[in-house]
């Protein structure tokens, strides 16, 4: 496909996945106190139990960077609770705009020559996803009693797919890392729509404006924070994973997913990959997409 029409149909699948009006939760509540350490929950729809729906955690994406916060994925969270799911979206400490001069003349700037923020911040970011996972049982029981702990399915899409695996994967960090747990998580399995899965394939690929460096701090640190971060190194993990991919997805390329799914199968561990036809990287959370009723369905085969 020329690149101009691929560019087309990715700003046409951008607008459409954002074009829905936020939805609000039906609870919130802090697992910390910065103002971006917070968790929305939304209530099943229809299923008239209490502790009988899976609970489905949400990270959202954005490349790990401010301007994209958890409001943009709120209708993808309406259509889960429409489904059945228990919802709980999580927010986390993402990049902010950083100068010429604070970088070192390396601030990342867009086609026109804006400065961006930075991708994540390090470890603010990681912090902040672990001990939202960890907060999570105690916060579910009071503001989502409708949710069974027992059934819980991890998503995220983009650079939440990436967190989605990470989180799934604490148990097998190295020793050192402040984020490991003594054993895996209590889950049914995760759910990672385009995930940014494999670091060094992403950066080969500049994903996302080098969007997996900038998380890391910058190449200087790129290979050293390379183990406590990147999903590619952290297997096998023990838990069902399947990842949800458009094959024509020009912002998180199919080959980033493909490069996760070869070094689990090395690793000895079988991940399932979903490809989707003429798909790209928004449709997977548009609640009026195809492709986004797939995922659910993925979903609730892990869930259910």
């Amino acid at each position: 496909m020329p690149d101009d029409v691929a560019a087309a149909r990715t700003a046409a699948e951008e607008q459409s996945a954002f074009s829905h009006p936020p939805i609000d939760p039906d609870a919130s509540a802090a697992y910390g106190d910065h103002p971006d350490q917070v968790i929305d929950f939304y209530v099943p729809r229809g299923t008239g139990g209490t502790g009988s729906a899976p609970l489905v955690v949400l990270l959202h994406g954005g490349a790990w960077r401010a301007p994209y916060d958890r409001l943009h994925i709120t209708p993808f969270a309406g259509f889960l609770a429409r489904r059945g799911f228990a919802v709980a979206n999580v927010e986390y400490r993402r990049g902010e705009l950083e100068s010429a001069a604070a970088s070192g003349g390396n601030a990342p700037v867009d086609d026109a020559g804006e400065a961006m923020p930075v991708a994540g911040r390090w470890p603010d970011t990681f912090d902040d996803v672990a001990a939202a996972l960890d907060a999570l049982p105690g916060l579910v029981r009071d503001a989502l009693p409708a949710a069974d702990p027992r059934r819980i399915v991890l998503a995220g899409h983009s650079a939440g797919g990436h967190l989605a695996l990470w989180a799934a994967a604490r148990h097998v960090l190295p020793a050192d890392s402040p984020w490991r747990t003594a054993g895996p998580a209590d889950l049914r399995g995760v759910v990672a729509l385009a995930p940014i899965a494999d670091f060094e394939v992403a950066r080969k690929l500049d994903v996302c404006g080098g969007a997996a460096t900038q998380l890391l701090g910058g190449e200087g640190k790129f290979a050293e924070r390379r183990p406590y971060a990147d999903p590619a190194l952290l297997l096998p993990t023990g838990i069902a994973t399947t990842l949800v991919q458009g094959r024509a997805d020009e912002v998180v390329p199919m080959a980033v997913a493909e490069a996760y799914a070869d070094a689990a199968a090395k690793a000895g561990e079988m991940v399932g990959v979903t490809l989707l036809e003429d798909v790209g990287h928004f449709p997977l959370i548009d609640p009026v997409a195809d492709a986004c009723a797939v995922v659910g369905e993925e979903i609730a085969q892990l869930a259910w």
